[in-house]
């Protein structure tokens, strides 16, 4: 079974050492803010607390955000810039991508340009 937001939250902020009261006050948020996150009795925060969350705890910020099912701004940005990315990202929906599927299209990707 897939772990829920809460749980990876708590999962990642315990392998760093920081308590709830720690991570709510470099975030900005209440403590328990975080704890009823973590409880899985509020949903994720939003993308922008979700990139303090993962900077605070030192991790790519990816990892949090995927599993929000959220972008940060910057990405929401760029997909709604260009009706060439959103016909992009259409086209690659359709392909069904595996994980090592994306590796490798992001290394030809870099070689690209």
């Amino acid at each position: 079974m897939d772990k829920t937001f809460g749980q990876l939250l708590k999962e990642l902020r315990r392998s760093k050492s920081i308590s709830q009261r720690d991570l709510a006050l470099q975030v900005g948020v209440d403590f328990t803010y975080i704890s009823k996150i973590e409880n899985d009795r509020l949903p994720p925060p939003s993308a922008q607390t979700i990139e303090k969350i993962c900077d605070v705890l030192g991790v790519p910020q990816e990892i949090l955000l995927s599993h929000s099912g959220k972008v940060s701004d910057e990405i929401k940005a760029m997909i709604t810039s260009s009706p060439e990315v959103v016909q992009f990202l259409k086209e690659v929906k359709a392909l069904n991508l595996t994980g090592s599927d994306w590796k490798k299209l992001s290394t030809q990707l870099k070689q690209f340009k």
